[in-house]
């Protein structure tokens, strides 16, 4: 899921909106589009989405899967599944969730026509071919049939090694019978199975959900509500919260970042996570495709001081990155053959950089675009001067308003520049990084990138029936993406997140922090 650390959508000053003195003010981010489960691929609407509704897993604190509406999952192959959901469960609406609520709602999301940013997640399910196109033939995917009441089939077009572990995952989560009567409407008032209920979205200051007592499932609220606080910025949240007027802050601004552990004492949370950030160049940008523009990505990479940004602008509070995933993941590998494009290294940057001059001389300006809130600024312009000090170019971060503005540039094929990236696991699995961000159409490719060597190396990866061999076609997809660079990797984060007085929390595996398990005094 796109990161998007440390960002807000209203002025700046604007006091906290009223909300419910018992539930739990945390920090949240205006969603790009509606609480969709199909269409929601940014964290300001995916942490409200997966508090409303609930899967057939769910993930607990270390990633691990665990059986929520599922009943039974049948497979002989990996390939062939028959799966029997739970009696019983109910959306809020009191409507009860059956089998044509999930088939239902991953036919909705996979059809081109419906547009949905998570459509690529339903690649590995036949007849996908046939309903995503530009001219769709179906409607619906040939791989899904509803057996009963409370069972369903699903068949993949191979064996798939990740597909099970993705089915906590927020598009593979039911939708209700009233969704299909206005999308756009259902995503403003939600009506879920999660552990929260839908109370009320004011744009672009809160979003509230109130516990749900009728709730089935593993993760029940241990508190009343959740009120999502959206700000102007990171650094407003976090003096709001030293103050007592917000529960909960997460990421930390980076001016906080040396102070935070004194100044919040045990109220201080980190942790390793598996989410990381890069620099996405698109394809589409002068002087950065073919040989030239392997070229220039590549004297770039070589031409940033991670070690010596991190350390300066973050406090040391990640690490350089070396790969596209994420330490913390299975079957991560440390010391990739061509990883060594990733090491500051200031004169072999110039030669290619030269090289590049050779195929067509530079012109213009490296410019990389970012939200102008959250503490991203910083490091930004650390990394635009590490370039223009290596390679002798005029280069700088370029702010834009808000993170939604941005978005709506990268994801329409809007933007001229190169601009940060990001991800925050939503299953544990390097190829959940690799997939959606790299491959050729896939829903955040926003580089623009195609190498159909690539594609087939995740292919292989995926139709693996053990995981040691799937990994190793992992590590050679990954060296392909070392070589091309479509993202230039930055750094792996460490989570860093603040809470109030009384107020109790752990962040996830994955960076988010567990909100129905939040308790305050």
């Amino acid at each position: 899921m796109i990161v998007i650390a440390g960002l807000a959508l209203v002025l700046a000053g604007c006091s906290i909106p009223s909300t419910q003195s018992d539930y739990i003010r945390v920090f949240g981010t205006e969603p790009q589009v509606g609480l969709i489960t199909t269409n929601t691929a940014e964290t300001g609407g995916g942490w409200p989405i997966d508090l409303l509704f609930t899967g057939l897993y769910t993930y607990d604190a270390d990633g691990n899967s665990i059986p929520a509406m599922v009943d039974r999952l049948e497979t002989t192959d990996s390939q062939h599944y028959t799966i029997t959901i739970k009696k019983g469960w109910k959306f809020s609406d009191g409507t009860e969730v059956k089998a044509h609520n999930y088939v239902d709602a991953w036919n909705y999301g996979a059809y081109t026509p419906n547009a949905q940013r998570q459509q690529s997640f339903f690649a590995p399910i036949e007849g996908y071919g046939q309903v995503a196109a530009d001219q769709p033939t179906a409607t619906t995917l040939s791989g899904l049939k509803v057996t009963g009441d409370y069972s369903f089939t699903v068949t993949l077009t191979k064996p798939t090694i990740d597909f099970q572990k993705a089915l906590g995952f927020t598009p593979f989560k039911p939708l209700p019978d009233v969704a299909f009567k206005d999308m756009k409407a259902f995503g403003e008032h939600p009506v879920g199975n999660g552990p929260y209920i839908f109370k009320q979205w004011r744009h672009n200051l809160q979003i509230d959900l109130t516990a749900n007592p009728n709730y089935l499932g593993p993760n029940k609220a241990k508190n009343k509500g959740i009120s999502f606080i959206i700000y102007a910025s990171t650094d407003t949240a976090y003096t709001d919260l030293l103050a007592g007027n917000l529960d909960e802050i997460n990421p930390l601004p980076t001016s906080a970042l040396r102070t935070y552990k004194k100044e919040l004492g045990k109220r201080a949370l980190t942790r390793s996570t598996a989410q990381m950030t890069w620099i996405t160049i698109p394809y589409f940008l002068p002087h950065f495709s073919g040989p030239e523009g392997v070229l220039r990505r590549q004297a770039i990479s070589m031409a940033i001081d991670r070690p010596q940004i991190i350390k300066a602008i973050l406090a040391g509070n990640s690490s350089p990155a070396t790969d596209f995933t994420a330490p913390t993941l299975p079957g991560y590998q440390a010391n990739l053959p061509g990883s060594d494009v990733l090491d500051f290294n200031p004169k072999r940057a110039m030669e290619l950089w030269n090289q590049a001059n050779q195929i067509s001389p530079w012109s213009g300006s490296f410019v990389i675009a970012s939200n102008a809130e959250g503490g991203n600024k910083e490091w930004i312009d650390a990394v635009c001067n590490s370039v223009a000090n290596t390679l002798h170019i005029k280069s700088y971060g370029q702010m834009v308003p808000t993170f939604k503005q941005l978005l709506d540039q990268t994801t329409s094929g809007t933007i001229r520049s190169a601009f940060r990236g990001g991800w925050l696991a939503d299953y544990p699995s390097m190829l959940e990084f690799l997939e959606p961000n790299w491959k050729t159409g896939a829903g955040n490719n926003l580089a623009a990138y195609s190498n159909p060597t690539y594609d087939a190396l995740l292919d292989q990866a995926e139709a693996q029936t053990d995981e040691s061999s799937s990994d190793r076609f992992v590590a050679q997809a990954q060296q392909v993406l070392l070589h091309d660079l479509p993202g230039i990797p930055f750094n792996y984060a460490r989570t860093t997140a603040g809470v109030s007085e009384g107020t109790t929390a752990q962040i996830m595996w994955n960076g988010t922090v567990d909100y129905a398990n939040m308790t305050k005094e």
